[in-house]
């Protein structure tokens, strides 16, 4: 048997626990929550105040931080560990009980916009903090199931057990097998929708919004648009691209973001077309045609062999995108060039099918390049589950879904506000390294 030394006791359990709740600090430290801290203070009055409304708030952000998936799980903890109690600022030996906590928890229910207000002052401080942030924008919609089991033949009547708001939802995945057979999943859930819309190259969030499940995704989009014109019009005027997913493959909000805002929209398409391979002639000329995804085809006049036209740049100020000859372009022998309409190139404007014909071409390699950061909104939807409890949750009813969502959110924020300040900028994202 192999005999080893016995540590001092507490000699590494001391360390480690402050290590950890230097993680705690930074989000309290940057955390702009001064305005609710008065606001609730205020409506207390010269009530009783055995538990501190700073230290209850305090205590709260400990609980999403340290990813307590109830308050039970988090008096727990504040029971036990003395240092977490001293941070929070409650007394010695002082935890507050289940009914105190919940009472606290139903205040800051009440106050869904002055926690979104935390969220969007922590916005503009990372559009101070980091010049280019918001230059490439991700949308994506998330399903969030609720604790409660859907309701069917009983009483519809709030008992803290049953969520009224919850509905069902379904998302529908198609696809083609190798063998070119059509696979279709569908994906259904009771509960809630997250509505996302992050900055693809810190993957961070920007604009959020929680509704029903059974809820679109493409009118939450122009929702959250709306909300950003209103409170951060920096980010809109400094934004270059919006990416997303077929599910937002919606002509009008396509003009909106190049017309009104002169952002790119690299939004995957749907195929409306009946026929997959078909074409379509380009207006106004006679040997070119296109199909669903943009691509632009010449036809020589003589063997009438087609040829994809390369792309040649976007014209902002005539709102046409410039296609090559590929005669021209490649250095190919085609014996119709003196006979074929099109010289050098031949210039398609938007206005053609807005949904087909982008400022940046669908078939380029700058398109396939932002589109592959869309996924940065499924790595924070990720880090939402793990690290913020969603993915095992005991929430029910859509207002406290939503401030649940809106303290995670600025939490994710707050740490990142603070390790820029903190000169630790490439730890921004991490939500476990300490400081």
């Amino acid at each position: 048997m192999a005999i080893i030394s016995q540590p001092r006791l507490f000699e590494w359990e001391e360390i480690e626990k402050l290590n950890d709740l230097e993680r705690l600090l930074l989000v309290l430290k940057y955390m702009p929550d001064e305005r609710l801290m008065r606001k609730l203070e205020k409506e207390r009055g010269n009530g009783r105040d055995d538990y501190p409304i700073r230290a209850m708030w305090n205590a709260t952000l400990a609980g999403v931080v340290y990813q307590h998936n109830s308050a039970e799980s988090l008096l727990r903890e504040l029971g036990r560990n003395g240092q977490l109690r001293y941070i929070c600022g409650f007394k010695p030996n002082q935890v507050p009980p289940s009914w105190a906590f919940s009472r606290f928890l139903a205040k800051l229910m009440e106050r869904p916009e002055e926690i979104e207000e935390i969220f969007n002052e922590l916005v503009r401080q990372l559009t101070e903090l980091l010049p280019d942030f918001g230059e490439t924008l991700a949308f994506d919609g998330k399903a969030i199931e609720t604790h409660a089991r859907p309701h069917k033949n009983k009483p519809l009547t709030r008992d803290g057990r049953r969520d009224l708001d919850a509905n069902f939802g379904k998302k529908v995945y198609r696809g083609e097998n190798q063998d070119g057979t059509m696979w279709e999943k569908i994906k259904s859930w009771f509960g809630y929708k997250l509505h996302l819309i992050v900055d693809a190259n810190y993957e961070l969030p920007v604009a959020f919004k929680i509704t029903q499940a059974s809820c679109a995704e493409e009118p939450q989009a122009h929702d959250l648009l709306s909300d950003l014109e209103a409170e951060h019009p920096i980010i809109l005027k400094c934004s270059r691209y919006f990416a997303a997913d077929k599910g937002l493959d919606d002509g009008k909000l396509i003009r909106r973001l190049w017309d009104d805002y002169r952002i790119r929209p690299v939004i995957d398409i749907r195929n409306t077309w009946r026929d997959q391979d078909a074409t379509r002639l380009l207006s106004g000329q006679e040997n070119l045609v296109y199909d669903y995804q943009g691509r632009v085809y010449c036809y020589c006049p003589r063997t009438y062999q087609k040829r994809q036209m390369p792309n040649g740049g976007f014209e902002v100020d005539r709102g046409c995108l410039k296609k090559r000859c590929p005669a021209e372009h490649f250095g190919i022998d085609c014996e119709g060039k003196e006979e074929c309409p099109v010289s050098k190139a031949v210039r398609v404007p938007l206005k053609e099918d807005r949904r087909i014909f982008n400022p940046l071409p669908r078939d380029s390699y700058k398109w396939e390049d932002i589109y592959k950061k869309r996924t940065s909104v499924e790595r924070v939807n990720g880090r939402l589950d793990v690290s913020f409890g969603f993915e095992n949750h005991f929430i029910r009813g859509q207002q406290k879904m939503r401030m649940r969502m809106g303290l995670a959110l600025c939490v994710m924020l707050a740490m990142a506000v603070g390790r820029i300040k903190e000169k630790e900028r490439e730890k921004m994202r991490s939500l476990v390294q300490c400081a």
